[in-house]
């Protein structure tokens, strides 16, 4: 951490170049700065990222920022706020503290928090960090996680742990044995200090995956940011043995966008099919992360166009978790009646359909955009179809 980024010319260099081309920076010369150019610049484009993901660092004097790496890889001031509104207590400790922010948010609900990060470079930058925004009940330890939750008797309220790939493990699955720390090799060791832990997760590892791996899994919440989702959190209760509840969340500008299910009751589920009738309905992210399919036609009593057609349809318009339209028109798949049928310019997805959305624009000589929003997709009875439909609010 070089504290002289800290000076007045060098913050005051940094937020008038805020906006700037910071590869047209670096080839100019400041001469007025003890700095050299690429640390400057390095801090302008993590603070770049900032903006709309950590606004209260953003807007907040003389804050000291890590690689963009690290920007990247933190929680969002959106899903830091969810994930401190589920949990309170006296005590809690971030094993893998990172950037600080959950820690922030949870110094919000709880008496004394404490944020554990290995690098010890970071581990200054946020103890600075914190002292710049007036947050003074949170302990900074440079020091693994897990070791230092393992190395006395204490005890806390709550555990919470965000663990990182490692970098030599590849493909999209993937385990948390495969994560650092390794969870479920420390889990035992780690509900001898705490009754409850919490683990973010990246959106890449399985729910199925996640629950074979973790013992006392009593909540997992799908948390989406305007229909992209962010994290998946793992709720665990020392003892807890009743069945998984998943939690799926869409947090938009005005809205958030809930829906819950009993995971074993999903498997029992049986699913009633139609043709598509006068509304279509469409799953927000949070939704189809979680697969509960099932669960969403019986409680919202919406009927599926296909096992693995993840639309559903009614005759009356619903509340719904994502997005709702109006059909207009159902036609089949053939090529040159859509030549003649659709629109030079539509938003168009596909489900359960063979063809990817670029196959289809560059067949049907379609761009994207307008109000008119096209479905290709497959129904009940294995035939391809497209929906042609207008959003509803």
């Amino acid at each position: 951490m070089n504290k002289n980024i800290l000076n007045t010319i060098n913050q005051e260099f940094i937020n008038e170049n805020i906006n700037s081309n910071t590869t047209d920076l670096l080839l100019k010369k400041n001469h007025h700065s003890d700095v050299d150019i690429k640390l400057l610049v390095e801090q302008i484009e993590a603070k770049q990222r900032c903006k709309t993901k950590l606004p209260t660092w953003f807007n907040t004097e003389k804050i000291y920022y890590p690689n963009k790496l690290n920007i990247e890889q933190t929680s969002s001031e959106i899903t830091a706020k969810y994930k401190s509104s589920l949990i309170t207590g006296n005590s809690i400790i971030d094993l893998t503290g990172g950037f600080g922010i959950d820690c922030y948010y949870f110094s919000k609900k709880f008496k004394e928090v404490t944020h554990c990060e290995i690098n010890s470079e970071l581990s200054e930058i946020v103890s600075h960090n914190y002292k710049q925004l007036e947050v003074n009940i949170i302990e900074t330890i440079t020091n693994d996680g897990v070791s230092q939750l393992l190395s006395n008797n204490k005890k806390y309220d709550w555990v919470y742990i965000d663990p990182s790939r490692r970098h030599d493990t590849k493909g999209k699955v993937f385990f948390l044995k495969d994560c650092l720390p390794d969870v479920p090799k420390h889990l035992n060791s780690i509900f001898n200090h705490t009754n409850n832990v919490m683990i973010k997760t990246s959106p890449l590892l399985d729910i199925s995956v996640g629950i074979s791996e973790l013992n006392y899994v009593k909540t997992i919440h799908v948390i989406a940011v305007n229909n992209e989702v962010k994290e998946l959190l793992w709720i665990l209760e020392k003892g807890f043995e009743a069945e998984t509840t998943i939690k799926t969340v869409n947090i938009n500008k005005t809205v958030e966008e809930t829906f819950d299910f009993k995971l074993n009751e999903e498997q029992a589920i049986t699913t009633n099919f139609s043709e598509p009738l006068t509304y279509l309905y469409e799953p927000n992210a949070a939704v189809l992360k979680s697969g509960g399919f099932k669960s969403v036609s019986k409680q919202l009593n919406v009927l599926k166009l296909h096992q693995h057609t993840h639309l559903y349809t009614l005759q009356e318009l619903v509340e719904f978790p994502g997005r709702r339209f109006k059909i207009e028109r159902i036609l089949p798949y053939n090529k040159q009646l859509l030549k003649k049928e659709l629109h030079e310019k539509a938003n168009i997805s596909t489900r359960n359909f063979p063809e990817a959305v670029q196959q289809i624009r560059k067949k049907f000589k379609i761009k994207d955009g307008g109000d008119t929003y096209v479905f290709f997709t497959t129904n009940l009875h294995n035939e391809k179809i497209v929906i042609i439909c207008k959003k509803v609010s």
